[in-house]
């Protein structure tokens, strides 16, 4: 499933869609972000209600397919226009972590 196929699937707003046909083939959802770095895995959509810069970071380098911010956590402009200019999807839901972990392991067929 790519990442628009996902957002489609589950209504995310769109914040940042630079790469759209990127490959979702898994998910994690955490909010401690070193603890996110060290056990998400490429390809993951993770799901989080961080919105600081530093999700970017992490979403780099563990090399995640796009994250999902959850329960409609705000999210500043420049954090948007930061993911836009390193390549991260980056999507917003209402609906709350566990809702979202629960589809899309559903839609993944976890």
């Amino acid at each position: 499933m790519t990442a628009t196929q996902l957002r489609e699937a589950l209504s995310l707003q769109i914040l940042a869609e630079p790469d759209p046909q990127r490959d979702v083939t898994g998910g994690y959802a955490g909010d401690l972000l070193s603890w996110v770095m060290g056990r998400a895995q490429s390809g993951d959509a993770w799901v989080t209600i961080m919105t600081n810069r530093n999700i970017l970071a992490v979403a780099s380098l563990a090399d995640t397919a796009c994250i999902v911010v959850a329960e409609d956590s705000a999210v500043e402009e420049d954090v948007v226009a930061l993911a836009t200019e390193k390549g991260i999807n980056l999507y917003r839901s209402p609906l709350a972590t566990f809702d979202l972990c629960c589809r899309i392991g559903s839609l993944l067929g976890v």
